[in-house]
């Protein structure tokens, strides 16, 4: 077996197999469970030239951390957790953390299918992309369309796509197809701040910037036809539409204030971290609880904002195309979220079954076919996964598999995952550059300003590609279908 060590030489990564590599506990360091890397060897070698690896064994030191701690194939550093980590705490002893969920709570994905091909869009592209950039507000600070009471705050904030249907946006057949049917239950009002609300509730059905998008894309490559037809993605050249975005200030300001409880928290629950992003409290404590429950609380915005934005697509998909509503078969497919922390239950080694808080921090739940949380529709095949690419090349719709009980809490990989920073995208390319390379592969881009095309670069990530056959490899989840874009709304 070969051995890679960090570039802080912290930590001893060791060689598994082909797609697995481990770093085994170290009591020394307050390693309680071993860091499992599900990888290749140009996607670790990337991984191993930030605090990706550091911080996994960080979060191996938490109290109550289960089995192991998880690094998915687009893992890459973050806040306190490495973004494409998965960790399970005990219910009971075990401690929650606000950056294990991230600042975007709840920043997911959803797509919708068409009945148009690629053929019907390309007369119409630059209308098509130009008016989705007028109908859904996007950017730093951007405001969306809705202007919202406390009380009707309030009832979307436990509602979720719910109460987004009850007000038009959309039928009951876009909840039944959202993680959670779009509604996480326990989210409690009382537990956000006003800050919170008053960063939040101009946001709502807006895009934001940063790496959040709307892409009209088409269906390239078809793997597995049976799970494809039951998704509605059957025919090469059929366009669809991704939606990637979260809870906007309204989830950042959530982890904001709770960052900042549980670093206060930290001496009276007699708690030592081994950095303090890991900031945490009991799972059981007054400070979890109400952690728990404004998390909900962002996680039900989220999808109501993505439920937003989804109908107001629609609506513009039936100006420029001249259909009536309902006409272009725009059914939504799936929609999953990225950071979340929730209860599920697991087999724990030696253990048996039991409760745990999974983390997921830039991860995809990849759940199986005939579990009770998988929808009706998907049963029978098992969860639609999504991941998404960068801007300018392909995104993945896989299938969960058992397999991912076992190897990583159910979980697989949310993204290509960041290879250089911002600043140093916006050092190395330029607007022209960028927008000319994604021109000459037939895809029109419209964004709010140069640097939010600079920035997003898809030389500033790492093969999507990649990512998805570690997860099919691996089976956890399994290839059904890769898109790619021909139209890019940013932030």
């Amino acid at each position: 077996m070969s051995e890679l060590v960090t570039r802080s030489g912290n930590h001893r990564v060791r060689k598994v197999s082909d797609l697995e590599y481990r770093i085994d506990p170290n009591p020394d360091r307050g390693m309680k469970v071993p860091v499992t890397i599900y990888a290749n060897d140009l996607l670790i070698s990337k991984m191993v030239t930030d605090r990706t690896i550091d911080q996994a064994a960080n979060v191996a030191t938490l109290p109550g951390v289960k089995k192991h701690v998880v690094v998915l194939p687009d893992g890459h550093e973050g806040y306190g957790f490495p973004v494409g980590g998965v960790a399970a705490t005990d219910i009971e002893e075990g401690v929650i953390s606000p950056g294990g969920v991230g600042y975007d709570i709840n920043c997911g994905v959803r797509l919708v299918r068409t009945n148009l091909t690629e053929s019907d869009l390309r007369p119409r592209l630059k209308d098509l992309v130009n008016e989705l950039f007028k109908s859904i507000p996007s950017g730093v600070g951007s405001e969306g369309a809705v202007r919202l009471t406390k009380a009707e705050l309030d009832e979307l904030l436990v509602e979720g796509v719910r109460w987004a249907v009850r007000h038009g946006y959309g039928t009951e057949d876009d909840a039944e197809v959202c993680e959670e049917s779009g509604m996480m239950a326990g989210a409690d009002p009382a537990s956000v701040s006003d800050t919170a609300r008053k960063r939040g509730a101009p946001q709502l059905g807006s895009l934001g910037s940063g790496n959040h998008f709307l892409e009209v894309q088409k269906v390239d490559k078809i793997f597995d036809e049976r799970a494809a037809k039951a998704m509605g993605l059957d025919q090469v050249g059929q366009l669809t539409v991704l939606i990637h975005c979260g809870s906007r200030g309204f989830g950042h300001q959530i982890c904001t204030d709770y960052l900042r409880v549980s670093e206060s928290a930290l001496r009276k629950y007699g708690l030592t971290l081994a950095d303090r992003e890991l900031a945490c409290v009991p799972n059981n404590s007054k400070e979890g609880e109400d952690y728990r429950k404004a998390m909900y609380s962002a996680l039900n915005f989220a999808w109501a904002n993505r439920q937003m934005i989804t109908h107001w697509t629609r609506k513009t998909f039936e100006r420029v195309f001249k259909a009536g509503e309902g006409g272009l078969d725009m059914d939504l497919v799936y929609d999953v979220a990225h950071n979340i922390a929730k209860v599920e239950r697991y087999k724990v080694d030696g253990e048996g079954t039991r409760d745990v808080v999974v983390h997921r921090k830039g991860a995809t739940r990849a759940f199986p076919a005939g579990m009770e949380q998988v929808p009706g529709k998907y049963r029978g095949i098992g969860q639609p996964v999504i991941i998404p690419g960068s801007m300018g090349t392909a995104s993945w719709i896989l299938l969960g598999n058992k397999k991912s009980l076992d190897l990583s809490f159910g979980s697989t990989a949310h993204g290509a995952g960041r290879t250089m920073s911002r600043s140093a995208a916006k050092r190395s390319y330029t607007a022209e550059g960028v927008k000319s390379g994604l021109e000459s592969k037939g895809i029109y881009v419209k964004a709010l300003t140069r640097e939010g095309v600079v920035e997003e670069t898809p030389d500033a990530y790492k093969d999507v590609d990649a990512v998805a056959n570690v997860s099919h490899s691996l089976g956890i989840a399994t290839k059904v279908v890769r898109l790619v874009p021909i139209g890019v709304i940013k932030g």
